[in-house]
């Protein structure tokens, strides 16, 4: 409810069973819609297809968490690949390659994520390399490819 649990007249008795039993039914009604609450016949179910299947509740801190993170790794994706253009080499067809093991040296004092974000990359076609993942050593010579 969008009124303060704190009545006008806390100090008596009265309002503070008003404000006790406001936050009691806030409380019960948030439950419903909590998974891990034990209560499981009040809860309200989404189901496969609805648009907020999946999601968090609009508006929550969990939203507001995701939208971060989504924001933060695009910002080292688009560093990743600014990397990749200064340290890579251009062919002819403009595209820029460099091998991972350079990236990787170069990328590793940045941040230690350099695999998941080439591979957030590839996923958002920024990106090629052969393979489903790289790893350090034995994909030194992998080719990376700035699209």
């Amino acid at each position: 409810s969008d009124k303060p649990y704190k009545h006008e007249i806390s100090n008596t008795v009265e309002g503070l069973k008003l404000s006790w039993q406001r936050w009691s039914n806030d409380h019960s009604e948030y439950q419903k819609h909590n998974p891990f609450s034990t209560n499981r016949t009040l809860m309200v179910k989404i189901q496969k297809g609805e648009e907020s299947y999946g999601r968090p509740k609009e508006g929550s801190k969990t939203e507001q968490r995701g939208k971060d993170a989504h924001t933060h790794i695009g910002k080292e994706v688009q560093e990743l690949c600014s990397i990749i253009k200064s340290i890579g080499e251009s062919r002819e067809d403009g595209k820029t390659v460099v091998e991972f093991g350079k990236l990787f040296e170069k990328y590793v004092t940045i941040s230690n994520k350099v695999v998941g974000v080439l591979l957030r990359a590839r996923r958002q076609g920024l990106v090629a390399f052969e393979g489903e993942m790289l790893w350090q050593g034995r994909d030194d010579f992998v080719l990376i490819t700035l699209l």
